[in-house]
């Protein structure tokens, strides 16, 4: 019987780098793209006997590579499993009706767009290269293309950010065909063009209100907070993302892509070349020991379902009495607290960490 997991795939390539961006790319070339794309089916043939019943593009640019993307899928269609979840990440700006239709007719059935804000203003800010004109088109191709499961990113705390101007993205992402809408607070990592030139940004308090503000309107609008950073509608849950936060196994290929399989975390560097010039791409083992009381505490408090009781007594011999007595030191605002489970109020996401490090503290 084969083994079902996911598959996550890093396409390391952008027309330009955000000025906020952390994650590896390195500049669209068709010539390595190709090269690339040759590698990435090498790497997954090689967990023949292994059925992917979550496939993630993620970059980068992925919709950058959809020629490459649409041989990849054909290439390893026999390791995807039956209506298996197959999403991509999209920027609005090189989004057409070609390579959607092509994309959609080799199996991608969801499709991530990093639209980030509805105020073009904001979005100039933030050295993206699309206007919420083309964000909105190329949502609606691909929902006239067949795709209903489109998600779309928010960012909160940019500079010159008003609660109005949130407010405005927010109607403007909901009146778009969206069933996900994933919403990130900007950070400025150090290696970033923002990190060593950073622009004045919203203080906490008011990114705070911002983040509450998003929460209780996306609710409003039948969208579900199933996660810190991801709302949804009714079974529209990222299946691939709830991987990582379920703590189940999943591959990665590609420079920079991190995997979780049989047991041991791994990761390639973030070396276009070496991936490229490798028979198979090299990873490195982490030390990190998963499934850990602390890992578990934290990734079922990412989810609004929380930590069930029974399961941390079955899987770590931590009854409930253990949580009770240390919510004594936790403001009762901050947990949802029932005879079966424990999880964070909106409030109480906000500070997670440091609930989590009270929880934790054995």
């Amino acid at each position: 019987m084969n083994k079902t997991t996911g598959l996550y795939i890093h396409v390391p390539f952008c027309k330009s780098k955000c000025p906020y961006c952390d994650f590896y790319s390195v500049r669209y070339d068709k010539k390595r793209a190709m090269e690339y794309a040759k590698k990435v089916i090498d790497n997954i043939r090689f967990y023949e006997g292994i059925k992917f019943d979550t496939v993630y593009f993620g970059g980068g640019t992925p919709i950058l590579l959809a020629d490459e993307i649409c041989e990849i899928l054909t290439a390893i269609k026999p390791f995807i499993t039956d209506n298996g979840e197959i999403t991509l990440e999209a920027n609005p700006c090189v989004t057409d009706n070609y390579n959607i239709c092509s994309l959609k007719s080799a199996g991608v059935n969801r499709i991530s767009f990093g639209i980030q804000s509805g105020v073009d203003s904001e979005l100039k800010a933030l050295g993206r290269l699309h206007n919420s004109k083309q964000a909105e088109k190329a949502v609606n191709i691909a929902f006239d293309n067949g795709i209903k499961n489109i998600s779309g990113d928010i960012m909160i705390g940019l500079p010159n950010q008003t609660k109005e101007s949130l407010s405005y993205t927010l109607d403007y992402m909901t009146d778009l065909p969206l069933t996900h809408i994933s919403s990130y607070i900007l950070k400025l990592e150090p290696d970033t063009y923002f990190g060593k030139n950073p622009p004045t940004l919203p203080d906490d308090d008011i990114v705070t209100d911002f983040y509450l503000h998003v929460s209780d309107c996306l609710y409003k609008k039948g969208f579900s907070h199933y996660e810190i950073s991801n709302y949804s509608k009714p079974g529209y849950e990222s299946k691939h993302n709830l991987k990582y936060w379920h703590c189940e196994e999943y591959i990665g290929i590609g420079p920079a892509a991190h995997s979780y399989y049989n047991g041991k975390r791994f990761f390639c560097d973030r070396d276009l070349d070496d991936f490229i010039s490798s028979p198979l791409q090299k990873t490195i083992i982490t030390d990190d020991s998963p499934g850990g009381f602390d890992e578990w505490v934290m990734l079922r408090l990412r989810l609004k379902e929380g930590i069930d009781f029974l399961a941390a007594e079955n899987n770590f011999g931590i009854d409930k009495e253990f949580f009770i007595k240390r919510l004594k030191k936790i403001p009762g605002e901050l947990y949802c607290l029932t005879d079966n489970n424990l999880s964070l109020t909106e409030k109480g996401i906000l500070v997670s960490n440091a609930v989590i490090g009270i929880l934790t503290d054995i």
